[in-house]
């Protein structure tokens, strides 16, 4: 079928971003509003706020508790709810059944639009149908590239978590790496798969793949000092995620090894690490943008039916290299939390 013959919920039009001020952080699943008060508790650049009418916005996230990498995403939203005039509901729940029933219980709530994270599509694929029935737009960030399109979302915006893989892989083989390990904190998760086949797929050496418990630390801990006193000639630590990646130093420093450790995603300890030269690189597929242009196009598309990314191609956000040649760059914008 011609793409200029679906829906209008189907065919997109580009938009742009506007930096905009932070807005007032909330605890997981829970409301949070822009106005007056999240743009005084700001972090980024001042912006107008929209006279347009006053709307509701629900983003529901697979985030875990205490992964500072959700912490980012989630101030990108509040800046542009603060911006944009809307009364922002964000949720998250790691389990794909609870997240949802938070997507059904924002439909419940006749929220005017959803961003919603599809980690694990098939379990959101009925719910996301049902929104799209009742006539709320919904938009994908950070996870759910390879289906967004035949969910019927509006766009998309995150990275090509297999191309960031890649990208990696190419980069560790310019290091004289000879065996990887690349440590998955959420099996199942799409991403997470996508980024370590990635680096299988460009590394030129040998591949492991371990799985832990990203939500209990010490377990993450012992599981890779384990797994490094097992086998010593693992000379790469890979990471999906700077808590990881932070643990995963203190690993290779119990377990006696000469392993170094590359990550993916940022956050203001990974960033000094990597000043400080523990860490030898992330990949940066900046979080804050995601929160920040999923919310925004929702408001775009209520008040002037703009549409991202054209309707074939997401609105990609990374992947970028971090490393030491431009972290000082990047380290003033981590310390505020919004990289």
């Amino acid at each position: 079928m011609n793409r200029t013959s679906l829906p209008r919920s189907r065919r997109l039009a580009p938009v742009v971003a506007v930096a905009a001020a932070a807005a007032l952080t909330l605890a997981g699943c829970s409301s949070s509003s822009g106005g007056k008060k999240a743009e005084e508790e700001a972090t980024g650049a001042s912006a107008g706020k929209a006279d347009t009418p006053r709307m509701t916005i629900a983003m529901v996230t697979h985030a875990p508790s205490g992964d500072t990498f959700w912490d980012t995403i989630r101030k990108g939203a509040e800046a542009a709810a603060a911006k944009d005039n809307v009364k922002l509901i964000y949720s998250n729940d790691e389990t794909a059944g609870d997240q949802a029933n938070l997507v059904q219980n924002a439909i419940d709530q006749k929220v005017d639009g959803i961003a919603v994270t599809l980690a694990k599509p098939d379990a959101l694929k009925d719910v996301v149908a049902k929104a799209e029935k009742a006539g709320i737009p919904v938009v994908g960030l950070n996870a759910g590239l390879g289906v967004w399109k035949e969910q019927g979302l509006l766009s998309f915006f995150g990275q090509d978590e297999a191309v960031s893989g890649q990208a990696l892989g190419t980069k560790i083989n310019g290091t004289g790496a000879k065996h990887a390990l690349c440590v998955i904190q959420a099996q199942g998760d799409v991403n997470l798969e996508e980024r370590c086949a990635g680096v299988k797929k460009t590394f030129g050496g040998e591949t492991d793949i371990l799985y832990v418990n990203g939500t209990d630390m010490p377990s993450v801990k012992s599981t890779i000092t384990a797994k490094l006193k097992q086998d010593s000639s693992i000379d790469e630590v890979v990471t999906l995620g700077a808590p990881i990646a932070l643990t995963a130093v203190q690993s290779v420093s119990e377990a006696g090894s000469k392993a170094k450790v590359a990550t993916f995603d940022l956050n203001k300890d990974l960033v000094s690490a990597i000043e400080k030269g523990t860490i030898q690189f992330a990949v940066d597929q900046q979080p804050y943008l995601q929160g920040y242009l999923a919310v925004d196009s929702l408001w775009l598309y209520k008040t002037n039916g703009n549409f991202s990314g054209g309707g074939e191609q997401p609105v990609l956000t990374g992947p970028a290299f971090v490393d030491k040649s431009n972290v000082e760059a990047v380290a003033k914008f981590a310390a505020k939390g919004t990289r």
